[in-house]
C-alpha cells in the first residue's frame, strides 16, 4: 500500500472480509427466475454503497485539497486491490452476487480514477456516452467501454446528471454491471452529506 499522511486506510480487508461473511451468512439464494427468493439481497447492496462512500471520502478530501493527486490515486488503488481481489467460493447463488458486486464496482474505481486525473470532459449528454460504451461492449472493445463508464462516472461525481432513461435499454453485460455502480455513486452524492468530514477509519 502507498504511504498517506493520513494514520488510517480508507478501507481495509478485515472490513471487505466482514461483509463477505456477513454475505456468507445471509443465506442468500435465487429464485428460478433468477430473482432474491430470500430478502436477503440488501447485504450486497449495502456490501456495495459502503466502498463507493470510502472511495467519497478520498475524493472529498482531494476536492478540498487536503490530500494530493498522488495520495488519493493510491487510496482508491488500494480499495480496488482489496474490493476486486479473488473471493473464495461461497455457494452459487452467493458467488454470482458477489460477483455482480466486483463488477459494479470495477466501473466506480475506473470512474473515481478518471475523476482524480481529469481525464473526462464535463457533459450533459451523458445518454451518449452510456450510447457509446454499449456499442463498445458489443464491438468486443471492452476497454473502451470501460473507458465510457469512467467518463460518466466522472461526469456524476462532477456534479452531473443522468437520466433514468438513458439507462434503459442497457442489454444485461459488463456495462450494465458497471452502470450500476454509476447509479450507486449517484444516490451516495444525494443522501447523507457527513461523509465529506469523516475521516478514514477501520470500520467493521
Amino acid at each position: 500500500m502507498q504511504e498517506s499522511k493520513f494514520s488510517l486506510p480508507y478501507y481495509t480487508e478485515e472490513r471487505w472480509q466482514n461483509w463477505v461473511g456477513k454475505a456468507k451468512e445471509s443465506n442468500f439464494k435465487l429464485d428460478e427466475e433468477g430473482k432474491d427468493d430470500t430478502g436477503a439481497g440488501s447485504v450486497f447492496v449495502n456490501m456495495e454503497d459502503d466502498v463507493v462512500l470510502s472511495c467519497l471520502k478520498v475524493i472529498a478530501k482531494f476536492d478540498k485539497e487536503l490530500m494530493s493527486h498522488e495520495e488519493a490515486l493510491g487510496n482508491i488503488i488500494d480499495i480496488r486491490e482489496i474490493v476486486l481481489n479473488k473471493i473464495e467460493p461461497i455457494n452459487e447463488d452467493i458467488d454470482i452476487m458477489l460477483e455482480s458486486t466486483q463488477l459494479s464496482l470495477m466501473g466506480v474505481f475506473a470512474s473515481c480514477e478518471c475523476y482524480l486525473d481529469k481525464a473526462f470532459e464535463k457533459t450533459k449528454s451523458l445518454d451518449k456516452l452510456v450510447k457509446s460504451a454499449v456499442s463498445a461492449e458489443k464491438d468486443n472493445n471492452m476497454g473502451e467501454a470501460l473507458a465510457q463508464v469512467a467518463q460518466i462516472g466522472a461526469n456524476i461525481i462532477a456534479g452531473g446528471k443522468i437520466k433514468d432513461k438513458a439507462m434503459e435499454g442497457v442489454p444485461d453485460g459488463f456495462v450494465a454491471e458497471w452502470l450500476d455502480g454509476i447509479d450507486s455513486i449517484s444516490a451516495a452524492l444525494v443522501g447523507d452529506k457527513s461523509y465529506r468530514d469523516d475521516e478514514p477509519d477501520t470500520g467493521k
